[in-house]
């Protein structure tokens, strides 16, 4: 095995991308930042210089903003249902919630010293008053959250604020669904990076229960430096899409990424009954390797720094996260009044961001 660069971990930990969701990307600027000799540079030109730490700003600020959006519409409920009962917001909670909190018994303080007793030193009847203390306000806790939701329940809130988001032109030759769907995944992987190859469960998952609605986009994101087969196994599946089965060679490589040599790869071709010759001819002649260094250049600029990446209706996230994270924004996409309706040369109508 050789040697391995600082350069090779380091991109290693970029395909192995599957921590917290990263819910955002580039804000869209249509007004130019600065020009040079008359050349504009805009906002998003600056996703292929510093991609990955403005992405961790954006995140930080949207982050930062649904939490302080999520404090104000709390304090505006408990406001309103205590203007109906003519009291302040902090008498409301102490009537309706921390007056109705039970004491803790000395059993359940015990418990929970016992439970703890790792931590404590001291004998449980001195500690016992704060013991039930702490029981008594985590229950407070507990039931203003409760209280709170229940009113939230009863509200009439809209939630306008949005991820800001990017626009990602896509191959209208590689897309799996309805092409007409309001809610487009556009990916970016590597057929030799086994976290893509997590994501493709989840990816089917999502195009069975919304399907009609959502629409699958693959371009291709080959991390050369250290998935040496990577870059010839994205030739061979557009060389497969040449005769009408990318995805079937697609999930092929996908089920087996052991075999990624030029003869394994052209295997596969006589595998699912493809004109042999033509696909060795396409693949040998390395027909599509521009076209594969254009996503990648496309991906970079985009601020994609690993895989699997998606852009969902232009909403960024990265690693192999759970369908649950993929389900939040596509639901957000589709309750959105209009879309953004793909055009038939399978970039999106208008930008997708603000």
């Amino acid at each position: 095995m050789r040697h391995m660069r600082r350069s090779d971990f380091r991109s290693i930990f970029i395909c192995a991308l599957v921590a917290a969701p990263t819910v955002l990307i580039a804000q869209v600027n249509q007004d130019p930042i600065a020009t040079v000799e008359g050349q504009p540079i805009y906002d998003q030109d600056l996703l292929a210089v510093a991609g990955g730490q403005l992405i961790d700003l954006r995140n930080q600020e949207y982050r930062v903003k649904t939490e302080a959006l999520e404090t104000l519409i709390r304090a505006r409920l408990l406001e309103a249902e205590a203007k109906k009962k003519g009291v302040s917001s902090d008498k409301l909670l102490k009537k309706e919630i921390d007056s109705k909190v039970h004491e803790p018994s000395d059993d359940e303080a015990r418990a929970f010293y016992l439970a703890a007793q790792n931590q404590v030193t001291l004998p449980f009847e001195i500690v016992k008053p704060q013991v039930r203390q702490l029981l008594r306000n985590a229950e407070i806790q507990q039931a203003r959250k409760e209280y709170e939701a229940s009113l939230r329940a009863k509200a009439d809130i809209s939630i306008l604020l949005q991820p800001p988001s990017v626009e990602v032109a896509y191959d209208a030759g590689r897309i799996k669904g309805n092409a007409n769907a309001r809610v487009t995944i556009i990916e970016f992987a590597d057929f030799q990076c086994p976290f893509c190859q997590r994501a493709e469960a989840t990816l089917k998952a999502l195009l069975d229960k919304y399907k009609g609605r959502v629409k699958l986009a693959y371009l291709d994101f080959p991390l050369t430096e250290i998935h040496g087969q990577a870059e010839i196994a994205a030739e061979a599946a557009r060389c497969a899409g040449e005769q009408s089965k990318f995805w079937e060679y697609h999930d092929s490589l996908f089920a087996d990424q052991s075999r990624l040599d030029e003869a394994s790869l052209i295997g596969r071709a006589r595998d699912l009954h493809l004109d042999e010759g033509a696909f060795r001819s396409c693949l040998v002649g390395g027909k599509f390797q521009q076209d594969i260094r254009a996503n990648r250049e496309q991906g970079t600029k985009a601020g994609v720094i690993g895989t699997p990446a998606f852009f969902i209706n232009g909403v960024f996230l990265g690693g192999a996260l759970p369908q649950a994270e993929f389900e939040r924004i596509i639901d957000g996409r589709l309750m959105q009044p209009g879309g953004a309706a793909p055009s038939a040369n399978g970039v999106p109508d208008r930008v997708w961001g603000r």
